[in-house]
């Protein structure tokens, strides 16, 4: 795949998920949650420049590194939303301002190893990066199930949603 073609589908997945992010949402405990990171790991494993030749071990050290970035993202954006049970017993997620600031670290850390790799003339293309976002959305998707699954259900009294007390105190981020 040409870098206009990785470049836009990097756009394209970071503008849905931080839309998404931001809005509550309901989790699907059934749904297939990993397929979108692993077909962009494919398309990132199958480019040609995921590391320089010229450069190996520079190459494959930012490589890890943006695997690593990838794996705390995810992992703090799974942590900070607020997660509850609906009373119909659905699952339901909404990012928080720590999320965005979760966001905003993941950014830097990536521009922070873009900067490095050109510091040290490294040719760099997008499949390193379409890597890392597989590797944020596979860690956000497993641990936001796993926190879904730890829930108290919600229950209605006369009319009013109650959540229990050590529910409510378990998700506030």
């Amino acid at each position: 795949m040409s870098e206009s073609v990785n470049t836009l589908v990097i756009v394209a997945v970071v503008a849905w998920v931080v839309v998404r992010q931001f809005l509550a949402q309901r989790i699907d405990l059934d749904r297939r949650w990993w397929v979108l990171p692993a077909v962009l790991a494919v398309l990132a494993v199958r480019e040609p420049g995921l590391l320089d030749g010229r450069h190996p071990v520079a190459a494959a050290t930012l490589l890890g590194a943006e695997v690593v970035v990838g794996l705390m993202t995810g992992l703090g954006w799974a942590v900070t939303p607020r997660v509850w049970r609906a009373p119909d017993g659905s699952v339901w997620a909404k990012g928080t301002g720590a999320t965005g600031l979760v966001w905003l670290g993941g950014v830097a850390a990536r521009v922070g190893l873009y900067g490095a790799g050109a510091a040290v003339g490294m040719a760099q293309g997008g499949a390193a990066l379409l890597l890392g976002l597989a590797v944020t959305l596979l860690a956000r998707g497993g641990v936001l199930r796993w926190r879904a699954h730890g829930l108290e259900p919600t229950y209605r009294d006369a009319g009013r949603v109650v959540i229990s007390p050590a529910a409510a105190r378990k998700d506030r981020v």
